[in-house]
């Protein structure tokens, strides 16, 4: 962060935070972490903030401004922290409203009264049941929040169908500098200050008109034309429209009336394919005559990095008819299928009159829609999951033109970008005229800081000629405000300046943003100052190379868009969802570990303090490494950060104790009834709290005698051999799983064999529990023999735990890469996997009317679940109803560490115990997590099993 050339805060930190602490009911962050979390948004600006207030109510905020105004401490409202053009960084005091400030106040007819902070998801999914919804649609839909929209004057895919953020507030409660409280709405009120905007309203209303681009996407600047006589005479004069759009700048919004629109219930869309970008830019003009509801490009650097990206790659390929270079996606939505269909007919024919007949994709199911839709919204990270140190950088990407010049003015501005060596991306809103580009460029790189500059400045002169507006979208921020005197001239610059000051006069509220900014260029701002590297001292444990800067090179590509903010049912990020702290997410743990590794988090890097805060309740889902459009993989960067801190600190009794599990629980075979009485003595489990950590109020797993031997996996077959990995944990406590996969895919007609060493006797482990509590090194151990018994053997190796075969199939090649590990990783296959493949038995009986299934995080994060469903769907005359669950909450040792108790409970109580409880007597729960079943077991009191027993039971 700029923490490392920013001067200290203008006052004691101890003396803002304690009035906070004092006089507020809210959170008070306040460490060198925490700082760090909330100096950076989406855009290529870091600015450490002064410290951070989550308020619980709006009199918390009132109370906060007052002492700020007292203080002389500038105050930042933050939404989601998406922004794209650093609005949402500064030297200030950030109020995050996304915790606490996320109710929906009311709902009357079709209007909305919500607070600041709710997302665009939550609240369109509070207002499903009512049949509406609110249209203003932004990609980061599933996480922004209103009041972060309203700050941007927000668009999205739909805006020519719904206009934008501006078109759609009602009313603003707002708060004041100064501490009063105003509604800004339809009818002005009676004060000196909105007086004085209607007269400068007046003053300026031929400038306004002369001046301000007569596009639909325009929301650099104020909203001035709000206040003119002609819109106060034609109903556009609600002053709510000049507060929208200015970045906190003038007012915070402690509430907001929205405007709410009839759902249509029926989609269909139509993929048009291009064989030129010009010929898609051409088209766009023609295809809005269709009344479509979006129009959005995608081009061919967006089809091949989203091809390079699992989740999204088969959605992509059943997009294309062929090679296309370009895509322009159209939406037509209404309330029956017969018009929607005409309209595909139509866009049929449109395509064909431009000479390109048959090129028209349609997709009619919602199932495909929703994944068309996914990948669109998912265009800015997509864009950014480039590897290495030149991104699509954010800087001229909102302009719009009118759409009778988007061709001209794409190709001259391609023309800008190959005289400065430069490529650009490009992708969305065709439809209004306002694309997405992003010249690629190095911002570590001084040389690229001036081509920026000098692009934009060509860029701007270009929008200019075309009558467009060089803010189309994602507002001003840092990287446009300074621009806006050129865009607008002198004049409304000063205007803008005059407007500010009647709200401001003091400057209290996000200063330097839309009036007064700093240069766009000033790097003393930007993320990767001038002396911005790694610091920390040695190598990483794991292998990186896939990223041209190592470790720091992965954990860069981190953007900061949020998509781990995310609420659906997917499986990032479960700490967030019950903590909401920014601190407990993907996007808060990568700022972390990256201040950390360039030295702005001490001399300790990875081992710090701050870093194991913040990793403190990740659980290694996986979830980010399949879900993060980027691939941040945040479990295996805590593999590094857990090594580091023990190569620090050394390693506690606890985390011997659980690394050496497996060792352990093959010693406690011998004697089981020893330890197990041991652990059911409430005095000892006590004991053991105070002194290792473990909750005395957890059922621990049971130490048996009868445990699965190597020599058990024998089962004989036509359709060719697998080798079936014993982990652990299904060998060491519940055995009769194995026996049941011995006898499954032996009744699949396989030849079953011991995954084993050759020449010893000690079970293959996959390291899993080393991994977990930074042993690197004994890890490595357990790798290096597990690769060597199995490489003399081409058979599929088969398993049953997720997390322990997703080791041998993602952890192995980091730990110990080469040909042998990637051979190894290649056939590595959960059971449910082998059987949805290569065939499972036949002749399969009933066993139960319903199966609810739960997915380990694992299964999910490599799209290993589905098989899963599959295989069990095989059962005949049993439902089977896949839980809509992310994390369950114990997460192999964390549900049993007493300080996580809160927080796994919580994890559990989201989504996966209702829908246990709700399951009938007869029913069956299905969960092929062990840890999984053990945290069923604690929480709901029901049995949950393998799925490979339950197949067992229908044979």
């Amino acid at each position: 962060m700029n923490a490392i050339t920013l001067p200290k805060n203008r006052i004691g930190d101890s003396r803002l935070a304690e009035r906070l602490r004092r006089e507020t009911e809210g959170e008070v962050l306040w460490t060198e972490g925490d700082r760090g979390r909330y100096a950076t948004d989406a855009s290529i600006y870091q600015v450490e903030p002064i410290g951070v207030l989550v308020p619980r109510s709006a009199a918390d905020v009132e109370a906060a401004i007052a002492i700020c105004r007292e203080e002389g401490v500038p105050v930042l409202p933050r939404g989601g922290g998406t922004s794209q053009c650093g609005q949402t960084v500064n030297r200030a005091l950030v109020l995050d409203c996304t915790k606490h400030l996320r109710r929906v106040l009311s709902v009357e007819g079709d209007t909305a009264r919500v607070e600041p902070g709710i997302t665009l998801g939550a609240l369109n999914d509070a207002l499903k049941p009512k049949g509406v919804f609110f249209p203003v649609d932004p990609s980061t839909w599933a996480r922004c929040t209103i009041g972060g929209m309203a700050g941007n004057n927000s668009c999205g895919s739909k805006s020519i169908r719904y206009g934008l953020m501006a078109d759609n507030v009602r009313a603003i409660d707002a708060i004041l500098a100064d501490g009063s409280r105003h509604v800004f709405g339809e009818s002005a009120p009676n004060t000196d200050l909105v007086a004085r905007l209607h007269a400068l309203g007046e003053r300026e209303a031929a400038e306004i008109a002369e001046r301000f681009p007569p596009v639909l996407r325009r929301v650099g600047g104020y909203n001035l034309d709000a206040l003119t006589p002609d819109a106060r005479a034609n109903g556009r004069g609600n002053l709510s429209r000049l507060l929208v759009g200015s970045e906190g700048t003038l007012a915070f919004s402690a509430a907001l009336d929205l405007k709410l629109w009839p759902i249509k219930p029926r989609k269909v869309v139509g993929i048009c394919q291009f064989p030129t970008f010009r010929r898609a830019m051409e088209a766009a003009q023609h295809l809005v005559q269709l009344d479509p509801e979006a129009v959005e490009l995608v081009d061919r650097t967006m089809i091949e990095l989203g091809r390079s990206i699992p989740i999204y790659r088969k959605t992509i390929e059943g997009m294309l008819i062929g090679e296309p270079d370009s895509l322009l996606i159209v939406e037509f939505h209404g309330h029956e299928d017969a018009p929607l269909l005409r309209g595909l007919d139509a866009l049929d024919d449109m395509m064909a009159t431009l000479g390109l007949p048959g090129q028209v994709v349609r997709v009619t199911d919602a199932a495909t829609q929703a994944a068309v839709a996914e990948v669109r919204e998912a265009g800015l990270n997509i864009m950014m999951s480039m590897k290495g140190d030149a991104k699509p950088v954010s800087f001229i990407e909102d302009c719009a033109v009118p759409l009778e010049d988007l061709a001209d003015y794409t190709e001259r501005l391609t023309g800008v970008f190959d005289r400065h060596g430069v490529k650009g991306t490009w992708y969305a809103h065709a439809s209004v005229g306002c694309l997405h580009v992003r010249p690629v460029l190095n911002m570590k790189d001084g040389g690229d800081v001036r081509r920026m500059r000098e692009i934009a400045e060509e860029c701007f002169a270009l929008v200019r000629e075309y009558k467009g507006s060089h803010s189309g979208e994602h507002g001003d921020g840092i990287v446009r405000s300074e621009f806006n005197e050129p865009m607008f001239g002198s004049r409304m610059a000063r205007t803008f300046e005059e407007v500010k000051d009647i709200f401001d006069p003091g400057a209290l509220l996000n200063p330097g943003r839309v009036v007064r900014a700093p240069k766009m260029d000033d790097r003393t701002l930007f993320r990767y100052a001038p002396e911005y590297g790694p610091r920390t001292a040695g190598q990483p444990v794991l292998d990186w190379s896939e990223h041209p800067g190592s470790l720091l090179g992965a954990v860069e590509m981190c953007n900061n868009n949020g998509t781990c903010r995310k609420f659906d049912a997917n499986v990032m990020c479960p700490s967030f969802r019950v903590t909401r702290n920014e601190r407990d997410l993907t996007r808060g743990r990568a700022n972390t570990l990256r201040l950390a590794l360039t030295g702005q988090l001490g001399p300790e890097g990875l081992a710090s303090d701050a870093v194991m805060e913040a990793l403190s309740l990740c659980v290694s889902c996986k979830g980010c490494k399949r879900e993060c459009p980027t691939g941040v993989d945040m479990a295996r960067m805590k593999i590094e950060a857990l090594a580091a801190r023990r190569a620090t600190h050394g390693l506690a009794l606890r985390d011997k104790l659980l690394g050496h599990l497996p060792r352990l629980a093959r010693w406690a075979s011998r004697a089981p009834a020893v330890p197990n009485a041991l652990f059911g003595m409430k005095a000892l489990r006590r004991l053991a709290e105070r002194s290792l950590g473990l909750a005395a109020d957890r059922h621990f797993p049971a130490f048996l005698s009868d445990i699965f031997r190597d020599e058990e996996a024998r089962a004989e077959g036509s359709k060719g051999e697998v080798l079936l990995f014993g982990d652990s944990f299904n060998r060491n406590f519940e055995p009769e799983n194995l026996r049941a996969a011995v006898r499954v895919l032996g009744a699949a007609g396989y030849t079953v064999r011991p995954a084993r060493h050759p020449t010893e006797s000690r079970p293959l482990c996959c390291g899993r529990t080393y991994l977990a509590a930074g042993m690197v090194e004994e890890a490595k151990r357990e790798a290096r023999r597990t690769i060597e018994a199995l490489s003399g053997s081409d058979a599929p190796v088969i398993g049953l735990e997720p997390s322990c075969l997703m080791t041998l199939r993602d952890e192995f090649p980091a730990l110990l890469p080469g040909e042998a590990s990637a051979k190894l990783a290649k056939r590595a296959l959960l059971a449910s996997e082998w059987l949805e493949k290569s065939g499972g038995p036949e002749g399969l009986k009933p066993v139960a009317p319903a199966a609810h299934v739960h997915g380990h995080c694992h299964q999910k994060a490599f799209g290993a679940f589905p098989a899963a469903v599959k295989t069990l769907r095989a059962v005949p005359g049993m439902e089977v109803k896949p839980i809509a669950s992310s994390c369950c909450g114990m997460a192999g040792a964390f549900g049993y560490e007493a300080k996580n108790q809160e927080a796994s409970k919580a994890m559990a109580e989201l989504s996966l115990l209702p829908a246990v409880r709700a399951a009938a007597p007869e029913e069956v729960v299905v969960a092929d997590g062990f840890s999984c079943r053990h945290q069923i077991r604690d929480l709901s009191g029901r049995e949950a099993i393998h799925s490979i027993r339950l197949l067992e039971r229908a044979l």
